[in-house]
Formats: C-alpha cells, sequence, structure tokens
C-alpha cells in the first residue's frame, strides 16, 4: 500500500516543551535500530523485560469472559474496579500483617508506571525534591521531573569483586551515609525498588529499617516501587510492615502484568494509607481518569485463585529455575555474573571480552559507554539483544556499570538454550 505525502508545510517550527526537547536516543529505540539491522536474524531477544509466553490459562479465560459482560466494557470506578481492589486487599492482608481497606487504602491505575507518575503529581511540587538509587528504573526521571521534582541520586555500591567472580545481588550494598547527606530540607519523598530492576537485589530488613527510620525523622514519603514482589527467591521484607510510623508514610506500588505475566494489559495498584492513596488517586483521575475494565476484572479473578491454584509458588520456582538455567553459561564461559535475589534480570559482567579495536559503531553508541558499545556488539555479531545498565546511571556513576549487560530471563526454556548458544560464540573475543 502507498502512502500520500502530508498535505501541510512541515517546514513550520514548533517548539517542544522542555520536558521532551532535547532528549538523547533512548536506549530502546537504539536495541529496536540494531536488533532490525542485524545481519543475525531473528535476534534472541533478551533485553526488555516482557514474557515470553502467556498468562495461565484461569487469567486469560477470565478476560475472555469479561468481555461478554456490558460493566465490563464501560468506564470502570476511578480508583478502580471493586472486585480487583478487594481482591488486592484479601491477598495483600497477610502479607502487610494488617486488614487492608480496599475502599480507602488501594487504588488501581493504568499499569504500574502510571501509578507511580500519580503519586509523584500527588505530591510533588516544582522544587520539591526526591531522592531514588542507581541504578534506577529510567522512567523513574522523567515522571518525577514531570512533576517539577528536583532528584537526588544515591548510588548502590556494586560488588568490590563483581569483575572477576560470581557475587550476589546482596553485594549492591545501600551507603546510609550518602542516603543521609541526600535529604535537605526540601527532601518530599524517597524511592525503592525491592526486587530491584536491574540489579535483582531484595533490600535487606536492616537497610530497610535505617531508610525508614530516617524518613519518619526527616517526615519524608516512601514510595516503595514492589512490583516483583511475587518473585523473592530469599525472604522478602515489605518497607511498610516495619512500624506503624513507617506504614503511615509508605505507598506500595504493585503490577497484575508482571504478578501474572501479562505487562501489555497495563493493570497496576497501589496500597497505603488512605490519606496518601486520596491523592495518589485524585492524580490518577487527571491523568487518564480510569483503567481497562475487563482486564481489572480478570486481574480480580488472578488474585482471587492464585493462592489456591498454588500459582505464586510454581511462578517463583520457575523463576529460580530460569535464572540458573540462563546463568550456567556464563559459569561455562568464566564470565562473573550477579546472582539475582528476586525478579527475573540478571547482570552478567563483560570485562573480559575483548572488542575488536577498529570495529564501525554508529555515531549513537560510539559517544556512549562501553555497555553500549558491548549490546550493540552482541546483538550485531551473535543476534541476542541485552540492555547496557549505564542508561540507568546519572553521567557521573556510569562508570559502575559500563562492564555490565543486563538479560531478562523471563522467556520460554527453548529461548533460553537459543541464548546461551549465542553468547557461546563470545570465546574467541575472551582474554
Amino acid at each position: 500500500m502507498s502512502t500520500t505525502p502530508f498535505p501541510g508545510d512541515l517546514t513550520v517550527a514548533f517548539r517542544p516543551a522542555s520536558r521532551v526537547a532535547g532528549q538523547k536516543q533512548d536506549i530502546w529505540s537504539i536495541i529496536n535500530e540494531a536488533a532490525t539491522n542485524s545481519p543475525t536474524q531473528p535476534i534472541i531477544n533478551m533485553g526488555q523485560g516482557f514474557f515470553g509466553y502467556n498468562p495461565p490459562k484461569f487469567i486469560t479465560d477470565a478476560a475472555k469472559e469479561a468481555l461478554d459482560k456490558v460493566d465490563c466494557n464501560q468506564y470502570s470506578p476511578t480508583k478502580g474496579r471493586p472486585r480487583l481492589k478487594k481482591a488486592i486487599a484479601k491477598s495483600y492482608s497477610p502479607l502487610f500483617g494488617r486488614d487492608i481497606n480496599p475502599e480507602t487504602e488501594v487504588t488501581i491505575t493504568t499499569g504500574a508506571n502510571e501509578g507511580m507518575l500519580s503519586a509523584f503529581m500527588g505530591f510533588i511540587e516544582p522544587g520539591d525534591e526526591v531522592v531514588i538509587f542507581e541504578p534506577f528504573f529510567d522512567q523513574y526521571i522523567s515522571n518525577i521531573e514531570m512533576a517539577g521534582g528536583v532528584i537526588r541520586y544515591v548510588p548502590l555500591q556494586p560488588p568490590k569483586n563483581g569483575g572477576t567472580e560470581v557475587s550476589s545481588a546482596a553485594d549492591w550494598t545501600v551507603d546510609m551515609v550518602a542516603v543521609e547527606k541526600a535529604f535537605s530540607s526540601k527532601t518530599k519523598m524517597i524511592v525503592l525498588n525491592t526486587p530491584h530492576n536491574p540489579v535483582g537485589k531484595i533490600f535487606s530488613k536492616s537497610e530497610l529499617q535505617a531508610i525508614g527510620d530516617l524518613c519518619v525523622k526527616r517526615n519524608v514519603i516512601i514510595l516503595s516501587d514492589e512490583v516483583y514482589d511475587r518473585l523473592p527467591f530469599i525472604p522478602f521484607t515489605r518497607i511498610a510492615t516495619l512500624s506503624p510510623a513507617i506504614a503511615a508514610r509508605t505507598l506500595t506500588v504493585g503490577s497484575a502484568g508482571k504478578n501474572f505475566y501479562c505487562t501489555g494489559w497495563r493493570v497496576g495498584y497501589l496500597i497505603g494509607p488512605a490519606n496518601l492513596i486520596h491523592y495518589v488517586a485524585a492524580a490518577h483521575t487527571r491523568i487518564c481518569f480510569s483503567s481497562v475494565s475487563p482486564l481489572q476484572e480478570a486481574a480480580a479473578v488472578g488474585f482471587e485463585k492464585a493462592e489456591e491454584m498454588g500459582f505464586w509458588e510454581q511462578s517463583r520456582m520457575e523463576m529460580i529455575g530460569k535464572v540458573e538455567r540462563f546463568c550456567a553459561v556464563f559459569d561455562e564461559l568464566g564470565l562473573p555474573y550477579s546472582k539475582p535475589e528476586g525478579g527475573y534480570f540478571v547482570l552478567a559482567n563483560f570485562a573480559r571480552v575483548n572488542l575488536p579495536e577498529d570495529y564501525k559503531f554508529p555515531p549513537q553508541v560510539a559517544d556512549r559507554p562501553r555497555d553500549y558499545k558491548l549490546a550493540w556488539f552482541l546483538i550485531m555479531e551473535l543476534g541476542l539483544a541485552a540492555i547496557p545498565p549505564t542508561e540507568f546511571y546519572t553521567k557521573e556513576n556510569m562508570w559502575m556499570a559500563e562492564d555490565w549487560l543486563r538479560f531478562a530471563v523471563c522467556k520460554e526454556d527453548d529461548v533460553l538454550e537459543g541464548a546461551k548458544e549465542r553468547l557461546r560464540g563470545l570465546r574467541k573475543y575472551m582474554s
């Protein structure tokens, strides 16, 4: 099918808003460009964190059934469908050690990302400061800045021997002195991510206690991004459970998409005290009013049935198996990696991989850190996509991650085996 040129004058200049102008090409478009142009096809995509398999049948059946219900094809209440809020409250009450009120302490959002944007919009005024840890989920930055917030960064300290030996995600540690220095009279909120993307770290109880106590002392809101909460490989502490004072300032973010293998459904939720949830819901109302009705209904069925069907434990054990299956190739090649404590990402260290000195990288990659070059090289030469984690750092701290790459293991086992076979092609480039 041919296309006709746009009839208007495209030379007329319109100045975009500063919040979207002047941004460098993002990692996702760079990776997609490389994947399209790679001579090795088809590409095995271990980069983006979408699942390579469908949700369980009891979830997809519920979605199909919801489409036949009149009310499920119309607007849902702005705070979410009552059935879903009740299901979430019932599922999480035992985990929080208290009865969660579904009407006032739960709100549904269009994905966890929009939920976090709503939290920032609900509480951050221009000039307010938000503390986040590096590496960070890249959407945090634009969401905070759109609300007018100023970001203060605290890097997790990487494993001292991460470039030479296998380490644990627990070895990425919190420097509480640096956290305290990042706080000021303007600090309004801190963002946690546990289990962490991309590190796979589960913040320890002592780390969370220290952060929570500081937030109580300084009267700071805690936004705890726990979207991988159903995939812990070790005991998992929720910061909202540590004390009433900490709970009173904590908003916990969750994701039905991550829980049930359906990231495209965009069903997120926040749990917290009523006086905080109220303003998150108010912002959500102004951003998108309500979220997709039939998929909320299906997610409700998911939460209602997951425990009795053994889904949570099955999901957790399957992901542990995928991590172990995939990381076997790094053991085989002698490449160090960081063993995740939860989630579905693995960081591997490629310091031993020697990129050819005369290799031609495109301009959008040539001026970036080494991990970008590694990622481009893997796609073009091996047909394997991974994500360079310096994308999740400020320029000052990119050196901490320039030898690492992030791999998403939430794929079918045959895909993992194919990725392993392609990684074996690195042997001729290793010292």
